[in-house]
Formats: C-alpha cells, sequence, structure tokens
C-alpha cells in the first residue's frame, strides 16, 4: 500500500475509533447538565505517573485509546494514542486547560469532559464534595462511587481492585450512556 493511502487509512480508522468516545449526537438540554469539574492538582494528594489502556463502550460499539498520565502538585498531562499517534493531549495547572487536539479528531471529544473523568475517578471523595454545584451529590461506599444530580444517578463509578489507579476503574456514565473501562499500571509514584 502507498504511504498516502496507509495515512488516509489510519486516519479513517482513528476517526472511527474516537467517535465512541463522543458525547451524544442529540445534546443534553437538561438544567446543569454539565458538571464541568476542575480540581486543583494537588488536590490529588500525590504525584502519579500511568500507562492507561482505556476501553470505551457505547451500544454494541467498542473503541479502544491508550493514554499516559501524569499528576503532580503543579499539573496534570494526559496525551492520548491511537495507532501509535497523538491524537490529543491536554495540561491542566489547576486555573486554565489547555487542549492540543489532532484535526481530524471528533470534535464531540472534548478535553474538558476528559479532564473530569479522569478527576472524578482518581481524585479523593472529599476533594470532588468541596468542589461540586448546588445540587450534585457524590456518594461513596466500598469499592463504587456514585455521582448525583438533584437526586437522580448520572454516574457509577466501580473499582473492582479496590483502589483508584494501578488496577481496572469502570465508570459507566447513564446520562450520556457509555462505559469507560481503564486499565492503569502505575510507572511512578
Amino acid at each position: 500500500m502507498k504511504p498516502t493511502l496507509l495515512l488516509a487509512a489510519a486516519s479513517a480508522a482513528m476517526i472511527l475509533l474516537l467517535g465512541g468516545c463522543a458525547s451524544p449526537v442529540a445534546p443534553d438540554t437538561r438544567p446543569s447538565a454539565r458538571l464541568s469539574l476542575r480540581l486543583a492538582p494537588a488536590a490529588l494528594g500525590q504525584s502519579i505517573s500511568l500507562q492507561q489502556h482505556l476501553k470505551v463502550e457505547r451500544g454494541s460499539r467498542i473503541d479502544e485509546l491508550d493514554t499516559a498520565l501524569e499528576i503532580d502538585a503543579e499539573h496534570l498531562d494526559l496525551v492520548g494514542l491511537a495507532f501509535g499517534q497523538r491524537v490529543m493531549s491536554l495540561h491542566f495547572d489547576g486555573r486554565q486547560l489547555q487542549v492540543w487536539r489532532h484535526a481530524l479528531l471528533p470534535s464531540q471529544v472534548q478535553g474538558e469532559d476528559v479532564l473530569q473523568d479522569v478527576q472524578l475517578t482518581l481524585w479523593p471523595a472529599e476533594a470532588i464534595r468541596q468542589a461540586l454545584p448546588e445540587g450534585w451529590e457524590l456518594r461513596e461506599a466500598q469499592a463504587q462511587r456514585t455521582l448525583l444530580l438533584h437526586g437522580e444517578k448520572i454516574a457509577v463509578i466501580d473499582y473492582p481492585d479496590q483502589r483508584r489507579w494501578g488496577g481496572t476503574v469502570i465508570l459507566n456514565n447513564l446520562r450520556y450512556h457509555y462505559k469507560l473501562t481503564i486499565q492503569s499500571v502505575v510507572t511512578s509514584e
């Protein structure tokens, strides 16, 4: 296959892969549908580096993506890779979120949503609770977190390995109808 055809095929495959991570086609018009969580990196309480494999399930479709994630008291950096190519990178210093996106990344894949899912799964529950706007609630029991808005379940996060990183985390987003399974390996702590 010619290099240009190979690049075009890889780009088309990347678009199909990442389209599954996107928000629903019809936006949620219910009030306060977005949490817009932005916790300071220092609120994690420690520095970590993770290699992650993500599996996104939406309906009958399954897509996969690899990420490298580094968090310390000053910043959060995440790089997303598909087919060995960088497709997204995030840098968050606690105040400003900088997002780089590959030109072929679907517009529905938003850096703000990626940051929020990272923080909901990794940050201590008490740090999340302190940042929640009125009407939002986070419950935590054993190896599960439940995010609610005015009593309605928005997301359920399960920790089958009993830890927030260095194992499996499963986030079921009930509002936007996707399941995110994260397999993490700690590269430094």
